[in-house]
């Protein structure tokens, strides 16, 4: 089979891949895009059937489409987001194809093989596309021998899904709280394990929390604070769109926990650190809060005063009195969701772009290794790079790498 040539190849059809063809394509740069499912895959198979986007529709989209028919401050579900990326795709008249997966990319010369389901492919310049979200994670923790369904949080669809009995969801996060939330309307006995985390309000004074974010600077900053790498955003979209409180959580019959640790004889053991999470996802609240009366006064903006927002409750009994142990058969615990991350994949990638920790190493995007760049990842040049809206910027300025480094 003959070796196919292209000037970029895109590896990842997604957001990601996406954005990164739009701007190719103004570009007039020629470059092709492989998929190994269908766009937009993750919000397809990945998501719960329940699932919207975190943030309005007016923010969470590219600059270049708007969500037809979708209020603009609604939350869009995740099959009208799979339709949206479908019709963008369509629009730029992304040269696409699907159901190829790279298996591996070598060095070769100047450029680059792709050896692939379909066939080898050479390219001048490759980006990687696929993602931050690539294998779920699920902390090593409890034994498959326990007798307890274990699921990742990309596994779970809805509350039919799950055995009869009480539910147990690890993290805090949009995925963990969301999901609880959802197993508690359905009428089940539910525990959080409530790690670190930050709480934004999902709107203040007006306006939504990633209005507020592009104004105080959140969005651009360029790097996380020390340890702050991987902290949990606790915020949702569901229910036309909620400030995440653990406290009203629990005043509906939430069972709060500290972090999961071990697990030994039957019993699960929590962290005692479940008032302190609590504490510091409510100082970082506050503080947003703080920051954007700041800012609205330094800037004589005139907006609605919220002063309750303002007010933080005392702490609920479970976190004053925190379970620390609990045995899974004795509470009817039938299945625990870990909502817990998920890791990168890069086995298919033969080139040295890592660091010592394994970690893709990049500027911004771009790799010492010629001709080759990552998109999409958390902190690829800011905050907001993940993101529907943010990946947009960071592709924006790879095009123009690319453009600038034509031979």
């Amino acid at each position: 089979m003959p070796v196919e040539q292209v000037e970029t190849l895109i590896i990842g059809g997604g957001q990601a891949g996406l954005a990164m063809s739009a701007h190719l394509r103004k570009r007039g740069l020629s470059h092709l895009v492989v998929e190994r499912d269908r766009i937009a895959e993750r919000w397809r198979t990945c998501r719960w059937d329940s699932l919207v986007a975190n943030g309005p529709s007016w923010h969470d989209r590219f600059p270049d489409l708007s969500f037809e028919g979708v209020d603009p401050y609604a939350f869009a579900t995740k099959d009208r987001i799979v339709d949206y990326f479908e019709e963008f795709a369509r629009r730029i008249e992304a040269p696409l194809r699907t159901g190829v997966t790279v298996t591996a990319l070598t060095r070769d010369g100047d450029g680059y093989l792709a050896e692939t389901t379909a066939g080898t492919i050479r390219a001048r310049n490759v980006v990687a596309a696929t993602g931050p979200f690539q294998t779920p994670i699920i902390p090593p923790i409890v034994p498959r021998e326990a007798g307890v369904m274990q699921i990742h949080s990309a596994d779970y669809r809805n509350p039919g899904q799950l055995p009869d009995g009480a539910v147990l969801v690890v993290g805090a996060g949009s995925s963990g709280v969301q999901i609880a939330d959802e197993l508690l309307r359905a009428g089940r006995k539910v525990y959080l394990a409530v790690g670190p985390h930050d709480r934004p309000p999902i709107r203040y004074r007006g306006r939504d929390f990633v209005w507020w974010l592009g104004v105080l600077g959140k969005w651009n900053m360029a790097t996380p604070g020390p340890g702050t790498e991987h902290v949990t955003i606790a915020v949702s979209g569901a229910q036309g769109g909620r400030t995440v409180d653990f406290r009203e959580l629990a005043a509906r019959g939430v069972i709060l926990t500290g972090r999961a640790e071990r697990f030994a004889d039957g019993r699960l053991q929590f962290a005692a650190d479940l008032a302190e999470n609590i504490a510091a996802g409510d100082a970082s609240y506050l503080s947003m809060l703080e920051e954007a009366d700041a800012y609205l006064a330094a800037n004589g903006i005139d907006l609605p005063e919220e002063p309750m927002a303002h007010k933080i409750g005392p702490m609920p009994d479970c976190a004053v009195n925190p379970v620390l142990s609990l045995d899974l058969a004795a509470e009817g615990i039938g299945a625990i969701i870990w909502a817990t991350g998920y890791a990168l994949d890069f086995g298919w990638l033969k080139l040295p772009a890592f660091d010592a920790k394994g970690r893709p190493a990049h500027d911004r995007g771009v790799t010492e290794v010629p001709g080759l760049y990552f998109l999409g990842l958390a902190w690829l040049s800011r905050r907001a790079s993940p993101f529907i809206w943010g990946v947009w910027h960071d592709a924006a300025y790879l095009a123009g790498h690319i453009a600038d480094n034509r031979p």
